[in-house]
């Protein structure tokens, strides 16, 4: 019996710590330390970081789902970790004096929306999955995270020439506008789709 109690308990902890989770937990660190590089101006290191990142987060959801090893740990653990350095990326590349300097860039109201549209969607998931609805992910809610770290990605770019708005290339800062309207059009729109989603799933299950 104590044996069977043992065992039971070191699969416990093998399935927490499984690799799929092992790299939700790298992407945040990789998070923090792109966060530093920023702070630091070093835009190209964290544009290779963010880069690393992010193929994590597709790396991490493939393999659980391929080899069976989704855990409750991994379902809260991976949309924190993205939360976190998209949220976080947006904050810090708005605080960047080039970007203000460049006209149609990130601005401080458009992070507002993307932070306010994941605040929204995870308490709206909060409360329906507590009443025993389905509130999985919509592709608008997948391409609108592909467009976010497209957004970043371009914009680190951009930032890692000295005094981009004069001497960074035409289609860098074109490309870096484009996938930030986009990103911010897209988090609109799957917020919106979320909310309509919310409201028939709360009509038919209400909660108590």
């Amino acid at each position: 019996m104590l044996k069977t109690d043992v065992s039971s308990k070191q699969l416990s902890s093998k399935s927490v710590f499984n690799i799929p989770n092992q790299l939700t937990s790298i992407r945040l660190i990789l998070a923090i330390i792109m966060f530093v590089l920023i702070a630091l101006e070093c835009y190209l290191a964290g544009m290779i970081l963010f880069i690393i990142a992010a193929a994590t987060d597709w790396l991490d959801g493939y393999w659980a789902r391929k080899f069976g090893q989704v855990t409750v740990l991994g379902r809260i653990l991976d949309p924190f970790a993205d939360k976190v350095i998209i949220c976080g990326s947006f904050v810090f590349l708005v605080a960047v004096p080039e970007m203000a300097a460049t006209a149609w860039a990130l601005r401080p109201w458009m992070v507002v929306v993307v932070i306010a549209r994941e605040m929204l969607v995870t308490m709206l998931r909060g409360i329906i999955e507590q009443s025993g609805g389905d509130f999985s992910a919509k592709w608008s809610g997948k391409w609108k995270m592909v467009l976010q770290c497209v957004a970043v990605g371009t914009s680190l770019f951009y930032l890692s020439y000295a005094e981009p708005s004069t001497h960074a290339p035409d289609w860098s800062r074109w490309l870096m506008i484009l996938s930030i309207w986009a990103a911010v059009v897209l988090t609109i729109y799957s917020g919106l789709i979320y909310i309509v989603a919310a409201i028939r799933i709360l009509r038919c299950h209400p909660p108590e």
